[in-house]
């Protein structure tokens, strides 16, 4: 007898969207509260804040990198239910830790489990794939889009008003939302996997290096696009880890302005990523468009280095922000010059390339941060994070400049692309 798939209704895709929305909106919140968090519990200034904040990504991003495919393939194994309920349990016990930390090694403690537990959105969009079919399908991915979007601009608002009151406070309330979704879950999440579609666990599937040691075997000329690719997420760790820090140190910003900054560039990536970029390609095509926006991004890092009035980080942001438009269509490209039997492993592949920018990248940046503004330092310059990051951008424009030069079968002329706006 043939077994029969679980009916999965609204509130399974509900219980998702949720997930997904706490699991970004709790990274969202940390953003604005996070320097002053550190102050407190370190006793320490703002320079010395934005290294132990460092060390915090490396621990957190060091443990997805390594759990993440473990994780996934466990999934595989004994089905979502019960990795999206423990991510979800992770998450809020994090929070837990940080709101009640009493030194900054309990941080760190929770930013251990918050990284092992932080598959969600792996898990959750393999859950999608196991429930939907044909047009649905398409559509029922929009809400991880929808739910990261709306989570990152939320939190960072909330991380704001809220921390204005009490500093802990964003991290009790993302704590109950983590743990009354998992309740939630509990009761009304039914499995999506089933039995005949599961396979054993095995460590040589579950190992990221693998992952990466495969990309060796594309050609160079897509293999200079990844290390473009690569190298232009290290450069946004810049705005990513550093700016909080930056505005504090340099116009000496409050919560709610850092909060309202970080609202500002959340809706610029989100107009940008879901609407003009959906112009531009068509417009442009891949390849002006990648280089249009690495070298957006190195001119707003830049302008952002040397800025000396406040205000003007809202002006500043806006080319930095049309950089999007360059990641965007680099993955794309890429995307279209990989055979389609091959897409799975390309894109776990990129993500695990993704995930290793996030254990390099902050403590880099954090690190230059802290070397130029701590007390004594023979030349004080709060920017070069960013300066650093718009030296990659450009680095990053000249190797795609090299890669479309080269003479390689296997790149497509861009008329034959079809652009695929946001993959």
């Amino acid at each position: 007898m043939m077994e029969k798939p679980i009916q999965h209704g609204k509130a399974a895709l509900g219980f998702i969207f949720v997930t997904i929305f706490i699991d970004v909106l709790g990274l969202g919140i940390i953003i604005p509260i996070l320097p002053q968090l550190l102050e407190e519990l370190g006793h320490v200034d703002i320079s010395m804040a934005s290294q132990y904040s460092g060390w915090l990504t490396f621990t957190y991003a060091s443990m997805q990198f390594l759990f993440a495919p473990v994780l996934g393939n466990l999934s595989d194994m004994i089905g979502r239910r019960p990795v999206l309920l423990f991510s979800l349990l992770g998450f809020g016990i994090d929070y837990l830790f940080m709101a009640f930390a009493p030194t900054i090694l309990w941080l760190f403690a929770g930013r251990l489990i918050a990284g092992i537990a932080g598959a969600s959105t792996t898990t959750a969009t393999a859950y999608i794939a196991d429930v939907s079919s044909g047009d649905k399908r398409a559509a029922n991915f929009g809400l991880i889009g929808a739910a990261t979007g709306l989570g990152f601009i939320l939190g960072i608002g909330l991380g704001g008003f809220l921390g204005a009151y009490w500093i802990k406070l964003p991290f009790i309330v993302a704590a109950g939302l983590a743990l009354l979704n998992a309740l939630y879950g509990y009761f009304v999440l039914p499995e999506s996997l089933i039995m005949r579609n599961r396979r054993r666990f095995e460590w040589k599937r579950a190992n990221p290096v693998g992952s990466l040691l495969r990309l060796r075997k594309y050609s160079m000329a897509i293999s200079t696009l990844i290390t473009a690719y690569t190298i232009v997420y290290i450069g946004q760790k810049a705005i990513e880890s550093v700016l909080p820090f930056y505005l504090i140190e340099k116009f000496q910003w409050t919560l709610h302005s850092i909060s309202a900054l970080g609202v500002f560039i959340g809706l610029l990536i989100a107009g940008i990523q879901g609407g003009f970029v959906r112009w531009t390609i068509p417009k442009f095509g891949l390849r002006k468009n990648i280089m249009a926006g690495i070298a957006f991004y190195g001119i707003g890092l830049i302008m952002i280095a040397f800025n000396n009035v406040g205000w003007l980080m809202y002006v500043y942001m806006i080319p930095y922000c049309l950089g999007g438009i360059g990641g965007t269509a680099l993955q794309g490209f890429i995307s279209e010059n990989v055979p389609a039997n091959e897409q799975g492993e390309l894109q776990g592949a990129l993500a695990s390339l993704v995930s290793l920018t996030t254990i390099v990248g902050p403590l880099m940046m954090t690190t230059l941060f802290h070397h130029f503004t701590i007390k004594g330092a023979s030349v004080y310059f709060p920017g070069a994070p960013f300066l650093l990051g718009a030296l990659l951008m450009f680095i990053s424009v000249i190797l795609t400049i090299r890669s479309f030069k080269k003479k390689d079968p296997k790149l497509l002329p861009q008329n034959a692309i079809t652009p695929t706006p946001n993959r």
